[in-house]
């Protein structure tokens, strides 16, 4: 059952103000003295990749604020793979606007800002029109802000970075946004469908959907409102089926997995399941790789996206990376060198919590998903490497 895009159908554009409140009715401004234990309670998790419980991210902001913080609505949504923010702003536009107003009322904030994609150019229309038609009640507490495209630029501390400063780069932490951020307030960086989500809890509802973007070899790819206690198969089965044998999903897009689709097709996409395995739903990214499409291919192209992606100013980023997307272009190419797999396997390792932000860390991740997954299916597999029999791995070796 929808929650979140329940209403009039997406394709019939933005709800109206008068449409959402005869949906919802007037926003539950009592809630918010309560909300954030309710929250807690709901056990919602943030629905912008990391996965962080919504109501203890919330209490922090609001131990520090002194009426005085700040709430930053993160619709930058640079994930290649994701389209669940902007469809949200751009259909449901005043259920994110309660959650940022119930955001702000409950951890103490006098100032709201929509941090917009570039690219999203409906969603940004959406939301400037939505504030238009709710000014009165908003009393010039609110303003939207043009995020700039690329990946990073959603990063939470590269978002605050944005609004003060007007560069889109990461910062490194500590002070965190909550401690000091938007004009050195404390400022909870919150993710739109996570701001949605929680203006249904206050209202009684629970948190048991969450958005998925669909893609790759499934029937009708797009959003769609899924429940957390269903399969990737009956996930894949609303989405009208698989169009062709699948061999791995990519679970949570660039900075999620490469997981087996055997080991995930039965399995609940609840966080709790998912990280009993070792997965992570993430920002909703469920990506069905044919079998026919090369998953060496698919990670190089998705590192060297990652790697171009770099704000360039530690490292790890700036070598590392660039290192790593060597070696997996080369391996791709099958024209790999004979070090270079133990190389890929061993900086995998060093880069992960080395950099300014997570970008590295979401990047080796993603490449170490692959070192499992498609071990036993390297394709047209590249000169100077073989597989070892019953290998875990990319394994090195020598031809004959």
């Amino acid at each position: 059952m929808d929650r979140l895009l329940s209403g009039p159908p997406l394709t019939a554009g933005a709800e109206s103000y008068g449409a959402h409140q005869q949906r919802f009715g007037l926003l539950p401004a009592a809630a918010a003295r309560s909300l954030i234990g309710r929250l807690e309670a709901s056990n919602l998790a943030g629905r912008g990749g990391a996965g962080f419980p919504v109501g203890r991210k919330w209490r922090a902001v609001a131990e520090r604020a002194n009426r005085k913080g700040v709430v930053l609505a993160n619709g930058a949504e640079g994930e290649p793979l994701s389209l669940k923010d902007r469809t949200i702003m751009a259909a449901r536009p005043h259920l994110v606007i309660d959650g940022a107003v119930l955001a702000a009322d409950a951890v103490g904030a006098d100032d709201i800002i929509f941090y917009v994609g570039a690219e999203h150019q409906a969603a940004e229309a959406a939301m400037r029109y939505a504030l238009t038609e709710r000014s009165a009640d908003l009393r010039g507490r609110a303003r939207l802000i043009q995020a700039p495209r690329g990946y990073v630029a959603g990063e939470e501390s590269a978002a605050v970075h944005f609004v003060n400063a007007g560069d889109a780069r990461p910062t490194i932490t500590p002070p965190r946004p909550f401690e000091r951020g938007v004009g050195g307030r404390p400022t909870l960086v919150q993710n739109v469908e996570s701001l949605a989500a929680a203006a249904l809890v206050a209202r009684g509802d629970d948190a048991g959907t969450s958005l998925a973007t669909l893609s790759g070899a499934v029937r009708r790819t797009g959003v769609m409102e899924i429940g957390l206690d269903a399969t990737l198969a009956e996930v894949a089965a609303s989405g009208g089926g698989l169009v062709r044998p699948v061999q791995a999903v990519l679970l949570g897009g660039y900075f999620g997995g490469w997981v087996d689709i055997n080991d995930v097709w039965a399995l609940p996409l609840a966080p709790g399941s998912l990280r009993a395995r070792g997965h992570a739903f993430g920002c909703g990214v469920l990506y069905f790789l044919a079998e026919e499409t090369c998953g060496v291919e698919a990670t190089a192209r998705i590192i060297g996206y990652l790697a171009s992606q770099s704000a360039r100013q530690c490292g790890p980023c700036l070598f590392g990376l660039g290192a790593i997307d060597a070696a997996c272009r080369r391996l791709a190419a099958r024209s790999a060198q004979p070090d270079d797999l133990k190389r890929i396997a061993r900086w995998s390792g060093q880069l992960a919590g080395r950099g300014a932000c997570k970008h590295p860390d979401g990047a080796t991740g993603l490449l170490r998903s692959a070192l499992g997954v498609f071990a036993d299916g390297l394709c047209r597999a590249p000169a100077g490497l073989l597989r070892a029999p019953g290998a875990g791995g990319w394994t090195a070796g020598r031809d004959g």
